[in-house]
């Protein structure tokens, strides 16, 4: 794996917390949390997008586009927090329920499961490998 670089490993770690604090104050109903998770979850799939593998081991191929796909779902999460503000797509109150409120908690819930089954086993994989000590 192509390793960051002292200030994308900072971006990325800041990336991580923001979308931390952003999760946790929407919870109580903080009108900016969608705004900070949304920054922190820019900058947490950029710098991960930089991570690449370069070798050809088709395990961690496949786990990395596991880790690309989490990395969609944090970003539609971060656009279900926005939808979740209000309805301003206009949909009926019952369509708007069913389809919008508070899902954006279960896409987080499925991102973050498939980023840490990803990332442990990309860890495990790669000592494997013999890239890690």
């Amino acid at each position: 794996m192509r390793q960051l670089s002292k200030t994308q490993n900072i971006i990325f770690l800041i990336g991580g917390l923001m979308m931390v604090i952003g999760a946790g104050t929407s919870l109580l109903a903080w009108t900016w949390a969608p705004y900070i998770y949304a920054v922190g979850a820019v900058c947490f799939t950029a710098m991960q997008m930089l991570q690449r593998y370069e070798g050809t081991n088709f395990t961690i191929r496949r786990l990395r586009r596991m880790m690309l796909i989490s990395d969609v779902l944090f970003l539609l999460a971060a656009l279900l927090m926005f939808a979740n503000m209000g309805n301003f797509m206009h949909l009926s109150q019952v369509d708007y329920i069913q389809y919008i409120y508070n899902k954006w908690v279960i896409v987080l819930l499925i991102a973050a499961i498939l980023q840490l089954y990803s990332t442990h086993r990309i860890g495990h994989e790669l000592e494997k490998e013999g890239c890690v000590s």
